[in-house]
């Protein structure tokens, strides 16, 4: 099973294929993604590696986090699912 991976205090040159080829020297990598302002287009210096098994996970985590990439010193964990925001922001009942 895939498991999915956030990568932190990327250099705001790093592209998603840079990323996939840090990633690849321990594993599949099912997917790379940088996260970009959407007013601006910039990158946000951070991203997410899905990883093809948690055994490759657990390698690409010992193996990169805390290492320099790019002159900056990555930290790479476990995503966590952040739960859905609601939609609307309607008034409620409160007519």
């Amino acid at each position: 099973m895939a498991k999915k991976l956030y990568v932190g205090n990327l250099s705001y040159n790093t592209t998603e294929d840079g990323l996939r080829n840090l990633f690849s020297g321990f594993g599949t990598v099912a997917s790379a993604k940088i996260i970009f302002d959407r007013e601006t287009g910039n990158s946000k210096g951070f991203g997410f590696i899905e990883m093809s098994t948690e055994e490759e996970a657990a390698a690409a985590i010992s193996g990169t986090n805390n290492h320099e990439f790019e002159g900056r010193q990555l930290r790479v964990n476990e995503a966590i699912d952040k739960p859905r925001r609601g939609g609307g922001g309607g008034y409620g009942n409160n007519w």
